[in-house]
């Protein structure tokens, strides 16, 4: 990683910076930047934060993510994930340091019906895929070294996410509705840092452009809501805790302000080829998330 073996990472408490912070070995430090000293929708604040960390690859993980929230405040999304990323994008591009973006499965519609590659053309139908892919053309333009990575469904024993929501109303609840027809890779936080940390080591000392541009990144294997929610249960069960029945709903029986992807899915071949690295089965890491979050 260079002599100073410094990672930049936008975010102070999300669950990937967590994650990473977790994660990094000995020898790299992470850096994690946040507000009140950084703030994604100022770039001044960006230019000047990143300028001053004097680091060897950023790690843009700060992100608007409120998925509902942002039909009624667009142009917060966009200023935030759009602008941005364009402001990172620039510091990477003036420090000549690689930056690693993430993104998102919305920005496709989620209408495709096999898991959907870096080639297809996104179409994202809400306002906060439209940010996250506003960001992704920003980056794109201002920094040839770069790699945006596409990830979904994340959970981790950090933070606010579907895992600890389940296992909070399991608390109080016998049975919990759940959507059953919306397909997606669920995807630990953890998994996604390891990941991250070997995408950044090779990036400082590998100068091949395939090693560059748009990859997914998700956990092994797919499920609906209702397939996590009660892998969720049943391991939770196994650590003590009394059984929860899922009720296997539909999306138009949960309606949300948002429109999810009925699909998100997303084909990881291509990171495999290029880098090597493949996350493991969702299913193992989310037993190990669960039994971090359950003492014994």
């Amino acid at each position: 990683m260079g002599k100073s073996k410094r990672i930049a990472v936008t975010g102070l408490t999300g669950q990937v910076v967590s994650s990473l912070i977790e994660r990094a070995p000995n020898g790299i430090e992470m850096l994690a930047l946040g507000r009140p000293r950084f703030d994604l929708s100022s770039r001044d604040m960006v230019l000047a934060s990143l300028r001053s960390v004097r680091c060897d690859a950023i790690v843009n993980a700060a992100a608007y993510t409120q998925v509902d929230k942002a039909e009624s405040e667009p142009e917060l999304a966009m200023n935030v994930n759009g602008a941005g990323a364009g402001y990172v994008a620039e510091t990477a591009s003036e420090l000549n340091v690689p930056l690693l973006h993430l993104s998102t499965d919305y920005v496709f519609e989620g209408l495709c019906d096999r898991p959907y590659r870096e080639d297809d053309e996104p179409c994202p139908t809400g306002a906060y895929g439209r940010s996250k892919l506003e960001g992704e053309k920003q980056i794109a333009s201002r920094c040839d070294n770069c790699v945006i990575l596409r990830t979904a469904w994340v959970y981790s024993p950090f933070g606010a996410n579907f895992v600890k929501t389940m296992l909070r109303l399991g608390e109080t609840r016998d049975e919990i509705g759940v959507v059953a027809d919306q397909i997606g890779n669920p995807t630990s936080a953890l998994d996604i840092a390891d990941a991250l940390l070997a995408i950044a080591k090779r990036l400082v000392h590998d100068s091949n452009t395939g090693l560059r541009g748009v990859f997914h990144l998700t956990g092994d294997g797919d499920a609906s809501w209702a397939d996590m929610a009660e892998a969720i249960f049943s391991a939770a069960a196994a650590r003590g805790r009394k059984p929860v029945r899922v009720k296997r709903i539909a999306t138009a029986d949960y309606p949300t302000p948002a429109r999810r992807p009925a699909n998100s899915r997303l084909d990881n071949a291509k990171l495999k080829a290029n880098y090597g690295i493949a996350l493991p089965n969702w299913r193992n890491s989310l037993d190990a998330c669960v039994a971090r979050l359950i003492p014994n």
